[in-house]
């Protein structure tokens, strides 16, 4: 188990980074948001990770946020779902998670939207881009993205904030800065469509190794998880 005192280490590095690579691209720091991708990180480890400078936390298996969630393992930040979300568990994850970033689907959107309805609360949503075309990732497809933006426009108990991809891994340095640079386009273009709910201030890309780039293409939110909490146990895995 890495110790609060290397994750403090690792963050503080992190911090530096991003603010480094935010800069060279004439944007701020502070308009990066820091989220710990916890997977399999254990309750304890996550609390001592909240009191670090991180701003929010990703979920990417339902189970586990609802036991941080209901153990208070986020100190008040917010949490993200940020896997692949089944269409039976929504109901888990809406009202619970601050946002959910994987959206893929108009059955899943309807899911959230009647979710959230019940609830009577709007439910912060991304739609997630399949940016490398691949066959083993979720996402829709770049074209078909318009169909989704106007579906969660019509949703009462939804906004829709942005988008949020993850490029190949496989990818050189180069495509994948073309790869974030494609989703910077595309939030672009899906600000133009003059959607009145939307509030589209939100662009989620970049990982452990590569969030330098995502920064400097316009990320505004990286996912970063080995780096802070280093190698995943899988034994104790959802």
């Amino acid at each position: 188990m890495t110790t609060r005192e290397q994750m403090a280490a690792a963050v503080a590095e992190i911090r530096t980074r991003m603010a480094d690579a935010a800069r060279s691209a004439g944007r701020r720091p502070g308009d990066v948001l820091l989220c710990a991708a916890c997977k399999t990180r254990t309750v304890e480890e996550v609390k001592d990770s909240a009191t670090l400078d991180i701003d929010l936390f990703g979920e990417n298996h339902v189970q586990e946020l609802v036991e941080k969630t209901d153990a208070g393992a986020y100190l008040g930040k917010p949490g993200h779902f940020i896997g692949h979300l089944q269409t039976n568990k929504v109901n888990k994850v809406v009202g619970r998670a601050a946002m959910i970033e994987s959206v893929d689907s108009l059955r899943l959107m309807d899911k959230i939207e009647a979710a959230a309805q019940r609830l009577d609360l709007v439910q912060d949503i991304l739609i997630e881009i399949n940016i490398g075309d691949e066959a083993s990732k979720s996402g829709v497809s770049p074209e078909a993205l318009w169909e989704l933006t106007d579906a969660a426009e019509a949703c009462g108990h939804l906004r829709l904030r942005g988008l949020m991809a993850i490029p190949p891994a496989d990818a050189t340095e180069d495509e994948t800065r073309a790869f974030f640079a494609r989703m910077r386009e595309l939030l672009e273009q899906t600000r133009t469509r003059g959607y009145a709910r939307a509030q589209l201030d939100t662009l989620s890309m970049g990982m452990s190794g590569d969030y330098e780039a995502a920064i400097r293409e316009g990320a505004t939110i990286v996912r970063i998880g080995t780096a802070i909490y280093g190698a995943r146990d899988y034994s104790h895995k959802a």
